[in-house]
C-alpha cells in the first residue's frame, strides 16, 4: 500500500494524526502519478490546503504541465483567492492543450463575480474550440440559466439530452430544462419535462415549478395537491403561499385558501402582496373587519403600496366611510401612476361629505376613464346635474343609455334633456 493510500485509508477511519503522517510521507517517497490521484481524491474531499501542495510540488517539477495551474486555480476561486486564480489562468496560452478547461474556469470564475458578459465570452470561445464537448454546452446552458436568459438555455439543454446527456456534474438536466421552459412561461413544454422527475429527485424548487405551471395551465386541482405537498414537507417555503391560495380559491376553497395564506404570513411575514391576497380572502369569506386589519398592514410595511391603499379603500367606500377614505387617498394623489378607482372614491367620498367642490374636481379626473361603467356613469349624472353642468349630463346619459337601454328612469331622463 503506497502512503497515499494509507493516507486516504486514515482519513476514512477519522484519524486524522495518522493521515498526517501518511500524507507527510506520501509527499516525500511517493511517485509523481499517485501523487497527482492523491491531490484529486483530497480535493474532491474538500483538504484544498492538502491538495494545493501537492500541486505547487508537481509544477515546480512540471512547469510546462498546465492541468496543474488549472487544478491550482480551481482551489484559488475555492479559497476565493481570485488574483491568485487569474495569475495562474493568465499563464495558460491558446496552443496549450488545457487551454480549454483554463477557459471554462474563467468562465466559472467570472460567473461568480457576476461578470455573466466575461463569463460568457469565455465560454464561446472555448465552444469555438471544441464545438462538440458537452461540458461547454452544460456550461453555457447553466450560464444562460444563473442569468435567468431561459429562453437561451432551452436549446442547449434540449441538444444535450438528445444526445443521451442526462445528468452532469450533478444536474438533472430533464429538471433543468423543464424548470427553463416554465420560467420562460411555455407552460405545455415544461409539464411535459417535470412530470417525468422522479419523486424521490423531486427538489422543493422543482416541486414549485411543476405546483406553479399546473396553475398556469389552469389544473387547479394538480397545483394544489403539488403545492399542498410541498407545504407538508416544507412549511419554510415561503414562495408557494401565494400560488397555494390561488390554486384552492380557484376550486372554491376559500377557507382552506385563507387559512393556508394565513400559514404562509407566519414564515414570510414582510410580504406586503400575501397580507393584500389574504385581504382579498378575508372580504370573501365576508369577514371584512380581518380584511382591513390585514391591508392597514400591507400599508404600514410599504407606504407605497398604492394598490393596498386603493383595495382599503374599497372597502372603506363601500361601508361609507368617507372622512377615512380622504384621510387615505389624499396622501397618494401626487403619484403619477395612480389607479382612476382613486379618484372615483375621493369623488364619491367628497360628494357625501358635501364637499361639491373637491367632488367636482375628482369626477373630472375619474370621468374619462369610467365612461363604460354604468355604476360610475349614474351617480356621476345626478352630481353634475346638481351642479347644473348640463352638457356634462347630456354626454354621459347618451353614453348610459346605449349600455343601459332598459333603466326607464334614466331613459326617460335623457328623453327629458334631448327636448
Amino acid at each position: 500500500m503506497s502512503y497515499a493510500e494509507q493516507a486516504l485509508d486514515q482519513l476514512e477511519k477519522g484519524q486524522l494524526d495518522d493521515f498526517k503522517k501518511a500524507y507527510n510521507s506520501a509527499l516525500r517517497h511517493d511517485d509523481d502519478e499517485t501523487l497527482f490521484s492523491l491531490a484529486e481524491e483530497l480535493y474532491g474531499l474538500g483538504f484544498l490546503n492538502q491538495s494545493r501542495r501537492i500541486y505547487e510540488k508537481l509544477l515546480k517539477q512540471y512547469p510546462d504541465e498546465d492541468e496543474l495551474r488549472t487544478n491550482l486555480a480551481d482551489i484559488a476561486i475555492d479559497e476565493d483567492k481570485t488574483d491568485v486564480a487569474l495569475d495562474y489562468l493568465n499563464q495558460i496560452k491558446p496552443e496549450s492543450t488545457a487551454y480549454v478547461q483554463a477557459l471554462l474556469v474563467s468562465a466559472d470564475l467570472y460567473q461568480t463575480q457576476g461578470l455573466f458578459e466575461v463569463s460568457q465570452q469565455k465560454l464561446l470561445e472555448a465552444q469555438d474550440i471544441a464545438p462538440e464537448e458537452p461540458v461547454i454546452t452544460f456550461a453555457l446552458a447553466e450560464l444562460y440559466f444563473n442569468m435567468r436568459e431561459f429562453n437561451r438555455a432551452v436549446p442547449l439543454y434540449l441538444d444535450l439530452i438528445k444526445s443521451g446527456v442526462t445528468n452532469l456534474s450533478r444536474v438533472n438536466l430533464v429538471e433543468r430544462l423543464g424548470v427553463s421552459y416554465a420560467e420562460a412561461g411555455r407552460f405545455e413544454q415544461a409539464i411535459g419535462y417535470l412530470e417525468q422527475i422522479h419523486e424521490g429527485d423531486m427538489t422543493p424548487d422543482v416541486q414549485f415549478e411543476l405546483g406553479f405551471t399546473y396553475l398556469q395551465l389552469e389544473d387547479f386541482e394538480r397545483a394544489a395537491k403539488v403545492l399542498g405537498a410541498l407545504q407538508e414537507s416544507d412549511s419554510q417555503y415561503s414562495s408557494l403561499y401565494p400560488y397555494l391560495g390561488m390554486a384552492l380559491e380557484q376550486l372554491n376553497q376559500l377557507d382552506e385558501a385563507l387559512k393556508m395564506v394565513q400559514v404562509g404570513l407566519g414564515v414570510d411575514q414582510y410580504n406586503e402582496k400575501l397580507w393584500r391576497q389574504a385581504a382579498h380572502l378575508a372580504t370573501r369569506v365576508s369577514d371584512e373587519s380581518l380584511a382591513e386589519t390585514y391591508l392597514k398592514k400591507a400599508t404600514e410595511l410599504d407606504p407605497d403600496d398604492l394598490t393596498a391603499a386603493l383595495e382599503l379603500s374599497n372597502l372603506y367606500v363601500k361601508q361609507g366611510r368617507w372622512q377615512e377614505t380622504i384621510d387615505l387617498l389624499l396622501a397618494d394623489t401626487a403619484s403619477d401612476d395612480l389607479d382612476p378607482q382613486f379618484f372615483w372614491n375621493l369623488a364619491t367620498a367628497y360628494t357625501h361629505e358635501e364637499q361639491y367642490e373637491q367632488a367636482a374636481k375628482y369626477y373630472d379626473e375619474a370621468r374619462p376613464y369610467f365612461m363604460d361603467q354604468p355604476d360610475f356613469l349614474k351617480p356621476a349624472i345626478y352630481f353634475y346635474r346638481e351642479m347644473g353642468q348640463t352638457d356634462v349630463v347630456r354626454e354621459l346619459l347618451s353614453r348610459y343609455v346605449q349600455l343601459v337601454p332598459d333603466d326607464e328612469e334614466m331613459q326617460y331622463m335623457w328623453e327629458a334633456y334631448e327636448n
